[in-house]
């Protein structure tokens, strides 16, 4: 990932990241905040019984292979198949549908550590843009031979990413490579709203037929102890949360809201992460009403990054939970949105860590 420690930007509309195939690869990884991602620091909702029948498959899921039991005398002679183990999933993926907050992303970053051997863990669009860096072939190949493949936020909103990844899943699962995905969409209902999934139907029942589905239910975990909207700042609360931020010794950038949601259009989503190296606080003056689908999406995609690196956000102008309009939550990405809600919602109201 190309970046100058020496420049200290306050403004991340001066940033112009770019990232290269290797460098995307070793950024498939787990986010910061689940370095330490566990089945047993995963805490269930009681009043949620599919949370730990999640939590119970994926354990299952990823134990390793019992080793066979040898037959014959004192245990000599041939090998006996091993017993299989009665609640692991017999298909090559497991597919977590439910909410956003229900810690979906705990679990995947579980599964991760859980597993031994060569993994990748990452987002649908940082398998996208692998692809897209390297090559059909070239992602294969640095994929090919994985023990696991983890994809958080799986969404399909455009045929070709439909074909892309249910050949991506193909050609791995044939080769060994087991998958855990999660998503807000239900495989049977990936694309829906957004293309003409219709069309695409054989793909995407291939492609689903290789997950189990597992529902989990639940309330979003960030909003438990949080009321109401995003936090909005007046201008001089704006102006001391810079300087306080300033005197901790901390890096704060300070940015337009129109400038930042223009200079995202001419960075690729996989380079947003770029944008973040160094910085403790976001700062955003005059939030408005997006009406523009695009760069609405494109700013979820941004927000998503920030969030995986926790970076608190402060803001002026309208609450960044009121954003989305012209009938955007009405429609096909009305998840997306509600999701990124959620997570502006805590971000405004974090503090800087000591």
């Amino acid at each position: 990932m190309s970046s100058d420690p020496q420049h200290s930007s306050a403004r991340l509309v001066d940033r112009h990241p770019s990232i290269s195939g290797t460098d995307l690869v070793a950024t498939l990884v787990p986010p910061p905040q689940f370095d330490h991602a566990s089945f047993d620091s995963y805490r269930p909702d009681p009043a949620y019984p599919s949370q730990d029948e999640a939590r119970s498959l994926l354990r299952s899921f990823t134990e390793p292979e019992p080793p066979a039991a040898r037959g014959g005398f004192f245990g000599f002679g041939r090998k006996k198949p091993a017993e299989p183990r009665p609640s692991a999933p017999s298909r090559p993926g497991v597919y977590l549908d439910g909410g956003f907050g229900v810690g979906k992303t705990h679990l995947l970053a579980a599964a991760w550590h859980a597993t031994a051997g060569r993994k990748y863990f990452g987002t649908f669009i940082q398998y996208t843009a692998l692809v897209g860096a390297l090559g059909y072939d070239g992602a294969l190949g640095v994929l090919q031979g994985a023990r696991l493949i983890c994809i958080d936020e799986f969404e399909l909103d455009d045929p070709g990413d439909t074909m892309l990844m249910t050949r991506l899943i193909k050609d791995l699962t044939a080769t060994g490579s087991r998958f855990i995905a999660t998503s807000n969409t239900p495989p049977n209902a990936l694309g829906e709203g957004r293309f003409a999934a219709a069309d695409f139907m054989r793909e995407i029942q291939a492609m689903s037929d290789r997950f189990v589905t597992v529902r989990i239910d639940g309330v979003d975990y960030r909003q438990r102890d949080i009321e109401g909207d995003a936090v909005a700042l007046d201008t001089d609360a704006y102006r001391f949360a810079l300087a306080d931020v300033a005197a901790s010794g901390e890096r704060m950038t300070d940015d337009d809201f129109s400038q930042l949601i223009a200079h995202l259009a001419t960075v690729h989503p996989s380079s947003y992460v770029g944008m973040l190296d160094g910085v403790q606080c976001i700062g955003l003056r005059d939030v408005h009403e997006l009406t523009d689908q695009s760069a609405a999406l494109r700013f979820v995609a941004f927000i998503d990054r920030v969030y995986d690196a926790q970076i608190p956000i402060r803001a002026t102008g309208t609450t960044l939970t009121s954003i989305f309009g012209g009938g955007m939550l009405d429609g096909g990405y009305r998840k997306k949105y509600l999701r990124c809600m959620s997570r502006l919602n805590a971000l405004t109201s974090s503090e800087l860590e000591a």
